[in-house]
């Protein structure tokens, strides 16, 4: 009997056996690819007037949005119920804004805008920081911008919603708002979340609950204190590029909602982070809200006056992160309240993403 054949047969029939097991071992068949390096250039300051706003931009050297997100300084003392977010949203180039034609407006955007604005009071100490998500994936490789926008709220005190949805077949992984004109003063942009374009989420009205999959739209939320005909309110909705297969991907949705402000000139934050196996964080939203936000339609705060101030990438504890981050979880949301509101809540949320690559 030839025992260096038997030998070579075992050896190969051993070898075939491990090649099995090793693919029927779960978890062992991939590794998420996602990677998020958060840019930022610092803080920006003003506005130094009152009624008026600036923009200001990060910029991704490498890799493509997923989000971004926007901080302000308020300062201390009555001035602080001046300042609030305008926008927070894609750029071509750091300068130019999507504010044209619906649809998809822009591809492979490496630039997010943070547009500060100022009501009637101002502080020296007004600032606002830009926070850019820098996105790569061996499966996402191309991203596209949808934007959709809407002539409201016109009437003072209600709410101006919009939304925009992405393509079939992609992956929402994060969005953005924006409110024009800048110069009005109590018009702001108040919210900014994830949903679904579907009757279970009142096609947008509704935002994505904690632990839901896949949203596929991005609402925003103008909110003024005033009526005012000329008041518009756009959404971003940042996707992967069409002709990926994203059927292995997955977006977990974190989401928390806090009680407050509810008095005049007081804050109130609130933050969410992505869990073991959700996925690495790629864009957030924000929200100053009536409260109950993912299971009843969006509903404004207890007053014209509240603001949202911040929308970021942030620690467990709330501190907004450092420009390179790549190890950023956590979300942020930030609010004021310039009078009392009672009934406000603020909300946040953490998108999370796994590429199944």
């Amino acid at each position: 009997m030839n025992t260096g054949l038997l030998r070579r047969s075992a050896t190969g029939r051993a070898l075939l056996l491990g090649a099995v097991l090793t693919l029927a071992v779960p978890g062992t068949a991939y590794a998420n690819t996602v990677s998020v390096t958060v840019k930022t250039p610092g803080a920006t300051s003003g506005p130094a007037t009152a009624n008026a706003e600036i923009s200001t931009h990060a910029d991704c050297s490498g890799g493509l949005i997923s989000g971004g997100g926007i901080n302000q300084a308020i300062g201390a003392g009555a001035g602080v119920n001046g300042n609030h977010a305008n926008g927070t949203s894609p750029s071509s180039d750091g300068t130019t804004e999507y504010t044209g034609s619906t649809g998809v407006v822009g591809t492979d955007v490496t630039h997010w805008l943070g547009i500060g604005g100022t009501g009637g009071q101002v502080n020296a100490s007004f600032s606002t920081t830009p926070y850019a998500m820098c996105f790569t994936s061996n499966l996402i490789n191309h991203t596209q911008v949808v934007m959709n926008k809407a002539n409201t709220p016109t009437t003072g005190a209600t709410v101006g919603r919009v939304t925009a949805t992405c393509p079939a077949n992609t992956r929402l992984l994060g969005g953005g708002a924006r409110t024009t004109p800048g110069n009005t003063g109590s018009y702001k942009a108040i919210a900014g979340f994830p949903t679904f374009n579907n009757s279970a989420h009142s096609y947008g009205a509704k935002a994505a609950a904690d632990g839901e999959t896949d949203p596929d739209s991005w609402s925003a939320v103008g909110w003024d204190g005033s009526s005012n005909s000329a008041n518009y309110t756009y959404a971003y909705a940042i996707c992967s590029g069409s002709g990926i297969n994203v059927s292995g991907a997955t977006v977990k949705v974190r989401h928390s909602e806090v009680s407050g402000p509810t008095s005049g000139s007081t804050g109130q934050t609130a933050t969410v982070g992505c869990g073991g196996g959700d996925g690495k964080l790629v864009s957030g939203g924000a929200a100053v809200s009536g409260g109950s936000v993912t299971t009843t339609d969006f509903t404004g705060p207890g007053s014209g006056g509240d603001h949202l101030n911040g929308s970021f990438p942030s620690t467990s504890g709330g501190a907004a992160v450092s420009d390179g981050t790549t190890t950023a979880a956590y979300w942020t949301a930030a609010h004021t309240g310039g009078q009392s509101s009672p009934g406000t809540h603020t909300d946040v949320w953490a998108l999370c993403a796994d590429d199944g690559v």
